[in-house]
């Protein structure tokens, strides 16, 4: 069974995100999005813990039977968390896309967290199992999501960006793509980089995508911090206990502000700002990309001696 979840809007104005959001003409069931805007550097220096948390911290992306996204305005980047339990969920072509399907102008990299899962592109079904990469590309009409088994769920991690050409669907399997050993443990940052949809892997317009795990006993992540003002990225926290958190730093070099993230949440990191973190224990993270080049290595790193 696919569930297609909607609800009908007024023809009043609607509250949505802290703006009014005035439904098409007509007031015809829609699907919505939530939408978060972007913020200038000045502006974040004043936000309070809350503020900044509604702004770049998105915390519950993972419910049972359901999909739950948000469309940043940074490089138009859409994230969602997908989560069949006992149903198929079918992706939903949303009203802030103004498109008949959702991969009409885009694409999208899809990382399965979770137990074994079926992905279903027009026929066309992937076998993921977890760490394991899709690839969408443009010009896919249905899309639907699905676990093998509900005793070991999947959890399905989809990050999406605009694109302008139509690249072939294709996926990789965790260890397949190019991994390069970081760290040391001698500064607990001893980490595997799993590269995904990338330059010299599967071939995307503009999203860049992989998977980092860190070893035993390392805590720091992305060391030395950087920026990279030609492209957005999205940090997907995973493989974090229960009683453990990661505290995300991010902001101006100079200026930095920090989060503190649960398992399975993820952070919006703007292109003018660093994005880095420890965690009370080990874990791994989605990192994601979209932006003016796929150039994984185009970055501005700033050593921690320099940051404030």
């Amino acid at each position: 069974m696919i569930e297609k979840r909607s609800f009908v809007v007024t023809c009043k104005q609607v509250p949505y995100n802290r703006i009014d959001y005035r439904p098409k003409e007509g007031c015809l069931t829609v699907e919505h999005i939530e939408q978060r805007y972007a913020s200038h550097p000045d502006e974040v220096k004043r936000l309070d813990t809350a503020e900044l948390r509604e702004r770049f911290l998105v915390e519950n992306l993972f419910e049972n039977d359901r999909i739950n996204g948000v469309y940043s305005h940074y490089d138009r980047v859409v994230m969602m968390g997908v989560s069949p339990l006992s149903k198929t969920l079918a992706l939903p072509t949303y009203d802030e896309l103004r498109a008949d399907h959702f991969f009409d102008n885009r694409e999208a990299g899809i990382v399965n967290i979770g137990g074994k899962g079926l992905v279903e592109v027009d026929g066309e079904s992937f076998e993921m199992i977890k760490g394991a990469c899709l690839y969408i590309g443009r010009g896919a009409k249905q899309v639907t999501f699905a676990s093998v088994s509900s005793d070991d769920p999947a959890y399905f991690y989809l990050y999406s960006a605009p694109a302008h050409k139509d690249y072939p669907n294709a996926m990789v399997n965790p260890g397949e793509g190019v991994q390069r050993e970081l760290g040391d443990q001698l500064t607990s940052n001893r980490r595997t980089l799993n590269q995904y949809i990338h330059q010299n892997g599967i071939q995307s317009c503009q999203v860049v995508m992989g998977v980092t795990q860190l070893h035993p006993g390392s805590m720091w992540n992305t060391m030395p911090a950087h920026t990279h003002a030609r492209r957005m990225e999205s940090y997907l926290y995973f493989d974090l206990p229960e009683d453990a958190r990661v505290i995300h730093i991010m902001g101006e070099p100079q200026e930095t502000r920090h989060m503190i993230v649960a398992d399975k949440q993820a952070t919006i990191s703007p292109n003018w700002s660093v994005h880095t973190g420890v965690g009370t224990s080990a874990y791994s993270f989605i990192w994601a990309m979209a932006g003016e080049n796929k150039l994984f290595d185009d970055m501005d790193t700033f050593p921690v001696t320099v940051m404030r």
